[in-house]
């Protein structure tokens, strides 16, 4: 039962990966989409609920995350209208989230993914976001206010050693 969280985690990566292989507008992209999305919530509840947490778990979560977000990209990005200082701002945000792991490789020797509040909130926005996304770009403004936000203070609590996982 204590690896329920982690099945559930491993499920949203091959999830993720079978996203590739669906049309976009598609109903199977969109089932598939929504239990990545519900499986992200999930596996964490479930490791808290059981009492299961651990550094694995979390490390586990945060390439799960990874993957679908980099499963995503390629099929979502060439479709949606988005204006061009929201891509420099979504690089500005890759950019910052990449010092933060330079600066736990330097301080710590290896990579860390806080888990924050703040990321926790960007994650669900970008999930309820994205869809939305096809209609307004108001949604992933806020988005990226909140995303910013979580890597200044990931970057913040890394340097002061505020949480290390």
């Amino acid at each position: 039962m204590t690896l329920l969280p982690n099945i559930i985690t491993l499920l949203r990566i091959v999830g993720s990966l079978g996203l590739l292989l669906c049309d976009v507008s598609g109903v199977a992209f969109w089932f598939v989409y929504a239990l990545c999305g519900i499986s992200d919530i999930a596996d964490g509840w479930l490791a808290r609920r059981l009492k299961c947490v651990t550094k694995t778990g979390a490390l586990l979560d945060s390439v799960a995350d990874i993957c679908f977000v980099a499963c995503l990209c390629p099929l979502l990005l060439p479709i949606l209208d988005l204006p061009q200082w929201l891509w420099l701002w979504a690089g500005v945000i890759v950019i910052i989230k990449v010092v933060n792991q330079i600066s736990a490789l330097v301080k710590y020797g290896r990579c860390t993914f806080p888990h924050t509040l703040a990321n926790k909130a960007t994650g669900f926005l970008l999930f309820i976001a994205v869809p939305m996304t096809f209609v307004s770009v108001v949604p992933i403004i806020i988005v990226a206010v909140v995303a910013t936000l979580a890597a200044i203070q990931e970057g913040h609590y890394i340097r002061t050693k505020k949480i290390y996982q």
